[in-house]
């Protein structure tokens, strides 16, 4: 449970610093988020759920 909730907050750091630096290019960033189309949204989820598996899997052995 420590290590998730360790990885939310990384997360939640790495999002924030995102907008901290560049929160313009963000918003250039949500714009094409809402003009991609939905299947190429899913399938760029989907690859980046199993790279993210495939991470922890490689590290926590």
């Amino acid at each position: 449970m420590k290590d998730l909730i360790i990885a939310v907050a990384m997360a939640l750091a790495l999002e924030g610093t995102l907008y901290a630096l560049n929160p313009g290019g963000m918003k250039q960033v949500m714009r094409s988020a809402l003009e991609t189309p939905d299947r190429i949204l899913r399938i760029a989820g989907l690859g980046a759920l199993v790279l993210g598996v495939l991470i922890v899997w490689l590290v926590r052995g």
